[in-house]
């Protein structure tokens, strides 16, 4: 059995890797291609994986749970109450109002009225995968029609959440046991109102176990140092609470959301949802194929006027209804048109929801291979509306879509860079605190648990996570980024993500903290420009004070002071390029520090014997004859 389970999985795996990057090479969306993988080794093409797959749907069901966990996570109750109006009204205008046409429909056509309801549901919710994938690639997350999007999904998102509370009561299913595996409830014997009461006492469980044992658990399993052991954790967390919430008669997906959402605020969620991604991607990618392998080909050739005209019905009905509420919220013509096309499909979310009422035995296996046809089909149906869209829609209107001014969706801060700083010590939260003085808000890393804690106590908006991994910076936000700056008290850390961003990130522009010259000369030959050498300007600082105090005006020292640093500056990126060519020498250090010491004897005179009005207006022009002066000189 263990070998039969192992080779299914071996080959859902296989069919992801193959049709996923073709299908993305055609421009179709990942969860098109694990579908389609799915279709092809499903028992009506290949024939791979049997005529039994729901060991490994059933296993591979955990990247469901996972997802909720991290759409938790990325719920932080205050970014959320700043989008409130845009994601309620759009989205609840969207949802409200298709499930009721879709439930008319439903019952017009004669649909049992418990089933008619969680079809309704389950097709007004659409594809985040999709949608999210389409926003990114023609770069519309800055548009209306992508913040549209954006808001009408979350909203969905979160809607799942009570779909799936209230499937349960809609079924009237008395046998608990069976339908959940195996696993009996702990209110299973109860009456209704007391089974009903544990949405409310599994939220109150979860609000104490998050803000008493799972962030204090964490931190001391962060005190080890082994990042394995913090993703042992993670995964621990998220089965376990699934598993706990199931016990009090609860959806595990609802318990890893409502999991998710008690740690949206703690130091840990970015280095939670960096450990949790990838195996939710993983798991997620064998379910889809999972989901494609069970596709029922005959019930298509029996039914097809009940599954194309359905299919129809449900991609007319979201158009419309999703146009008119883009068109009620004043969204401009080519882009109501983009919101409506690109959320007209049915979602990733039905699969989840069919499969779950199929356990609960709400729908037959017949209903339910039909259903997911619906679903599948809907979904194929997007690449062609979207080219529809583009290649018709956008040109008979004359118009196309502009890119708005630019917007931070989850933060809401307009035209304010995202800003990501990496260590928190003496020197990052002298820059921290600058930044968050002047009201300019940053996502802050630091790898040392007790520091976050205790800078969180302080009001800081500090996470634990360590910034040497790309997932923890993909977590934190690194795509989206314009400026990382980096203040790790070990050069070598700093370096090695500076490397990574560099690579992986061009477009984000590195600020770096280089604790010697040498480290500076490094970072100037990676294409690093705005290094920051650790205690020189404290010394400067310490040799105005000195030539104050031996007499020298004090106006007349900070300005040396001032040119120095510009000198140095100007010198440091000369004998870097040497340094690079392996030419530099001690002659030619020698013979920088002559000339530093010419220039500055120069200008010690020139400030002696000017006001200070003079030099403050002179200022600008000094330093830029230094720099030619410097710039020009013969190798």
């Amino acid at each position: 059995m263990e070998s039969d389970f192992s080779m299914k999985l071996l080959i859902f795996l296989g069919a992801a890797i193959v049709m996923v990057p073709l299908v993305r090479k055609i421009g179709l969306s990942s969860v098109i291609g694990y579908i389609l993988g799915g279709v092809i080794i499903g028992p009506f093409v290949l024939k791979l994986t049997g005529n039994d797959t729901h060991d490994v749907m059933n296993a591979s069901e955990f990247g469901v749970v996972m997802l909720l966990f991290i759409v938790g996570l990325e719920l932080e109750p205050k970014k959320f109450w700043a989008m409130r109006k845009k994601i309620i009204g759009l989205g609840l205008s969207q949802m409200s109002i298709t499930v009721v046409l879709l439930y008319v429909i439903l019952t017009l056509a004669r649909w049992p009225t418990d089933q008619a309801v969680v079809i309704a549901l389950s097709f007004a919710l659409s594809s985040t995968a999709i949608v999210l994938q389409t926003l990114q690639e023609k770069k519309m997350f800055r548009t209306t029609a992508g913040q549209s999007s954006f808001s009408t999904l979350l909203f969905q998102d979160i809607a799942v959440i009570p779909i799936l509370a209230l499937i349960p009561l809609i079924a009237q299913s008395d046998d608990v046991s069976t339908r959940s595996g195996g696993l009996k409830s702990l209110l299973d014997d109860n009456s209704e109102w007391i089974q009903a009461s544990t949405v409310v006492l599994g939220i109150l469980l979860l609000y104490v176990l998050g803000n008493y044992v799972f962030v204090p658990f964490l931190r001391y399993v962060s005190k080890s140092g082994m990042p394995e052991l913090l993703t042992a954790t993670s995964l621990f967390l998220v089965v376990g609470v699934s598993e706990l919430m199931e016990f009090v008669g609860l959806s595990p997906a609802l318990g890893a959301f409502l999991a998710g959402v008690m740690l949206a605020n703690s130091e840990f969620k970015h280095e939670l949802e960096a450990h949790i991604d990838p195996f939710k991607g993983l798991l997620l990618a064998v379910f889809f194929v999972s989901v494609g392998s069970t596709i029922n080909f005959v019930t298509i050739q029996q039914h097809p006027i009940l599954i194309f005209s359905l299919a129809f019905a449900v991609l007319s009905v979201k158009f419309i209804v999703l146009f008119f509420v883009g068109k009620f919220y004043k969204l401009e013509k080519g882009q109501n048109f983009f919101y409506a096309f690109a959320l007209s499909q049915v979602g990733e979310f039905a699969f989840v929801l069919i499969s779950f009422s199929n356990k609960l035995f709400l729908f037959n296996d017949e209903v339910t291979s039909q259903l997911m046809a619906v679903t599948a089909i809907t979904m194929f149906s997007t690449p062609i509306l979207m080219i529809l869209h583009e290649k018709i829609i956008l040109k008979k209107i004359n118009s196309k879509i502009e890119i708005d001014t630019p917007y931070d969706i989850m933060n809401k801060n307009i035209a304010q860079k995202k800003i990501i700083i990496v260590g928190f010590g003496s020197f990052g939260s002298i820059v921290g605190r600058l930044l968050k003085a002047n009201k300019v808000s940053a996502t802050i890393l630091d790898n040392d648990s007790e520091r976050v804690k205790l800078l969180r106590s302080f009001g800081f908006k500090v996470y634990y996570g360590d910034a040497t991994k790309i997932p923890t910076l993909r977590a934190a936000g690194i795509a989206e980024a314009e400026i990382l700056v980096l203040c790790l008290d070990n050069p070598e850390e700093n370096k090695l993500i500076a490397e990574l961003v560099r690579q992986q990130f061009p477009n984000v522009k590195i600020y770096v903290r280089a604790k010697t010259r040498h480290d500076a000369y490094y970072y100037l030959n990676h294409g690093i420009e705005n290094s920051y050498r650790e205690n020189l300007g404290t010394a400067v600082s310490m040799a105005v004070d000195l030539l104050h105090e031996t007499g020298m005006r004090k106006y007349a020292a900070r300005r040396l002071g001032k040119r120095f640093m510009s000198i140095d500056k100007i010198s440091l990126k000369r004998l870097a390029k040497k340094l690079e060519e392996k030419e530099i020498s001690t002659f030619n250090i020698k013979e920088n520090i002559i000339e530093e010491e010419a220039l500055l004897s120069e200008d010690s005179l020139t400030f002696e014997n000017h006001d200070w009005m003079e030099t403050e207006v002179e200022e600008e022009k000094n330093e830029e004859e230094v720099a030619e002066t410097l710039a020009n000189k013969p190798e």
